[in-house]
Parts: structure tokens; sequence; C-alpha cells
């Protein structure tokens, strides 16, 4: 037999013996945790898809609200995201709540076929059944937008149904939100936000060769290769109140006293933490308070010798001092509410300086939000600067004011 032969059958047996695996193994919950929040169905529903972010995948810029269409770039190619409004030929119109539900909470489309999980039901398969209902509710309110995505453009084998089921079958269960009676209210509404509607493992967690979650590790950061941004690790030990409450600031409105999100998480800022409820985000503190922190991933990076750091560092103490020190301080502490403190921050100490990387090269723009309309931001300095000036302010950066982060060799700027 021929080993691509094999290989298929091998796949078609693998399959066919582990299809009924992804069947639901816990009891679903009866009521969801934030179900006390709401009177009416629909403006229920409207909160939870601001809770999942759904705008941000189903929007394309410039064009109506969910109507979809938007390409999701993978490792395996584009996936492009379907239309969620109430059109019937198009969108949802002709879908009902148990479609729906079987979409949310088994990964399947209303005809049977698997979903690709670009559409993260392995976090979604946590949510009610009663807050399925509501979200559809309120999607079903949402003006028809006749709007077909494109067909999605993914490599052989990867576009093939038995491909995906083989990887259903391999790394897919629905699973139940169970509510653990050792915590309190509030810690079990932000596990559930946190791990089903808030999606945050789909970027938090890192993932196989073969898109799988590394869930021994989860949420412990991960790099994303396709955006060009490591997300940081949300495992940070236990807080204290003011730290947990710096976090609520931070998710509510972009900025706290010493930090601004920028890259992908200022847009999640912008399209859906900032209208979650104080409460509903002191939830998902105290949920994250409470993991232990985990190592993160090695990180592959360009090795500098002791020699070559001391003398990019003080190259940079100059740069710094002329570029930089205006905003962020001389001692790196920044200015409250509107430049981050460098001393101490851990976007800036992170093991890979990519996104420290990013954002002098790029800029860094928060979200404007309704806490903070006006936000600060950070120009690009990828014109004023060489790649051997930008190491040598990155090395000093990482290496100043008690910060013990590695410095950044200029070949590192050249490969970005």
């Amino acid at each position: 037999m021929r080993p691509l032969l094999k290989i298929t059958v091998g796949i078609l047996l693998l399959s066919s013996l582990l299809s009924g695996c992804s069947e639901d193994t816990q009891p679903q919950a009866s009521l969801s945790p934030l179900a006390s929040h709401f009177d009416n169905v629909v403006e229920r529903g409207q909160y939870l898809a601001q809770a999942g972010d759904c705008t941000a995948c189903h929007t394309q810029m410039g064009e109506p609200e969910f109507s979809g269409g938007k390409a999701i770039p993978t490792p395996f190619g584009k996936i492009y995201t379907s239309n969620l409004t109430s059109d019937k030929l198009t969108g949802l119109g002709e879908w009902n709540a148990d479609e729906f539900w079987q979409a949310m909470h088994h990964g399947k489309s209303r005809d049977g076929r698997s979903l690709y999980p670009a559409f993260p039901y392995p976090s979604y398969s946590l949510v009610t059944r009663d807050d399925s209902d509501a979200l559809f509710a309120y999607l079903q309110t949402v003006p028809a937008v006749e709007q077909l995505p494109p067909e999605n453009e993914l490599r052989f084998p990867y576009n093939t149904q038995l491909a995906l089921n083989t990887w259903r079958a391999l790394f897919f269960r629905p699973e139940a939100f169970s509510p653990n009676e050792q915590q309190t209210e509030s810690w079990n509404r932000g596990a559930y936000l946190v791990q089903g509607l808030g999606h945050c493992a789909a970027c938090h967690t890192p993932r196989g060769a073969l898109g799988n979650s590394k869930t021994d590790i989860d949420l412990s950061g991960a790099h994303i290769e396709e955006l060009g941004w490591d997300a940081v690790s949300l495992t940070r030990g236990v807080l204290s109140e003011k730290d947990k409450q710096g976090l609520v600031e931070l998710l509510q409105t972009g900025v706290n006293e010493r930090d601004v999100l920028s890259g992908p998480m200022a847009e999640v800022v912008l399209h859906s933490l900032q209208y979650l409820k104080s409460d509903d985000l002191g939830a998902m503190a105290d949920y994250l308070s409470s993991l232990p922190e985990k190592a993160t991933e090695k990180v592959r990076q360009l090795r500098v010798s002791e020699s070559y750091t001391q003398e990019l560092r003080e190259a940079g103490q100059s740069i710094y001092v002329e570029q930089c020190a205006d905003c962020h301080g001389k001692d790196g502490q920044g200015e409250p509410y509107r430049y981050p403190a460098l001393a101490g921050n851990r976007g800036v100490t992170a093991a890979s300086p990519n996104n420290a990387i990013r954002l002098l090269e790029a800029g860094g723009f928060g979200a404007s939000t309704q806490g903070r309309p006006r936000p600060y931001g950070m120009p690009s300095f990828a014109h004023q600067l060489s790649d051997d000036e930008s190491a040598a302010v990155l090395s000093y950066i990482r290496g100043a004011w008690g910060n013990s982060a590695s410095a950044v060799s200029p070949e590192a700027l050249r490969q970005h």
C-alpha cells in the first residue's frame, strides 16, 4: 500500500473510531452566572455579544455590523467569517435557537458540517443554553444584510471535512460550565466569562502544530504569528486588591495609573471589555488572581554577549534621554493615565522583545473608550531611529530602573 494511501486510511479509521468522542460528558448548568443581570432577553443577548467580542471578527471595516466576510488569518490559510445578521438568505434569518446552540456548543452548522475552530467553539461550548438562546434572540434583531462571505482559502488537506473531523476527534470535547462550589459567586462568574464567552485562551494559550491549545499551560501567554504580537501571560498569581482594581480599570478604559493597552488588546477593549459591567470585570480579576503563575514557553531569540550588551545599553541611555524621557520620565515611571511606566512593565521585560519592538517601530495607540475617550498615543520611531539605535534604546529600557530583561540584538530589528 502506498504511503499516502496508508495515511489516508489511517485518518479515516481514526476519525471513525473517535467520532463518538465529542458527545457531552457533563450535565449542562441550568442557569447562566449572568442570568440575574437582565430582565430583558434581547438586552442580555446584546451584552453577551459584547462580552464575546463578536463584532471584532464578524464585522469588516466600513461594512454593516455583524455582516461577516472578514478574513481571519491562520497558519493553514484564510477563513472568512459568517454573516450573523437576520438576513434569511446569507445570515441567521432561517436558523432557530436549537441550530444556533448546535453551533455554539457542538461546533456544527445547521446542515451538520463541522465548523472551523477559528470560530472559538472550544471556548463557547461552555456557554449555557439560556445564554446561547439570549444571544440568538439578540442577533435576530440585527437588521438583515444580504452578504455572502467569500470561500475559505485553506490549503489541502486542511480544507476538507475529513481533516477537520479528525482534529475535532483529537482535540475537541463539548463541555459544560460547572460552578466550583468551593469558590465565591464572583469567582465563578469570572471563570465563566474568561473560559467561555471571553475566549481568552484563543490568544493567551500556546498552540501546537495543528492549532490545538496546549491546555497544560493554559493562559500562560503565546505568540500570535498571524498578527505579529505576543499575548501576555494571564497567570500572575495572587493580586492585591489595589492591583485588582487597576486591572479592572485597565480592561474597562484601556488605561490605568501605570499601563496602556495597545495592539490587538486595545481592539478587545474597544469592541468588548469597555461595555462590561464593573462587577463582571472585577469577577474576571478575581478568577485570574486565583490562577497560579505558570512558566511560559521558551522563546528563541538572538543572544547578545555581555560586552555587547553593555555597549548597547550605554548607547541606548543617551537615545532614551533624547527621545523618550519627556514622556516616560528619566526614571522610567511615566505619567499616570497618560504615558505608561517602563520600570517594572511586564510588556517591556517579557522574555521576548517582540511587542516592545512592534511598539517602537509602529507606535502605540490605546482604545478610545467611554472612560477615556481621548487616550494619549506613541508615535512610530521607525523613520527616526536606525535598527542599531532602536536595539540600543530597547536594550537600555529592558535593563534600567530594576528591569532585568535581556538585551535586544540589532539583527532582531532587521528580521522584524
